[in-house]
């Protein structure tokens, strides 16, 4: 073989080296990128659950004062009521 022959093999041999560590980099940073995004996904689905629950919560609390009101309110006309009553009965 010549010399020439040796160098274009080495040379090729060495361009072919270059592609295959740079796909298998190349292949990393997908790999690596695929599980950022799959963490910031887990991450946001996980946010959502925590608003949701804090949106049941502050239902829950307006529930709790919707029925509060509620029974003033029915406590405040049965007063009424009374009231009413008591004045009928002076009269």
């Amino acid at each position: 073989m010549s010399t020439l022959a040796i160098v274009l093999i080495v040379i090729a041999a060495l361009i072919v080296l270059a592609i295959v560590v740079s796909l298998g980099r190349r292949a990393e940073q997908r790999r690596k990128l695929g599980q950022v995004q799959r963490h910031a996904q887990h991450d946001d689905a996980q946010h959502h659950r925590e608003r949701a629950e804090e949106s049941r919560s502050e239902a829950a609390v307006a529930e709790e004062k919707a029925d509060r009101a509620r029974v003033e309110a029915e406590l405040d006309e049965e007063r009424a009521s009374r009231r009413e009553h008591e004045l009928r009965d002076q009269k």
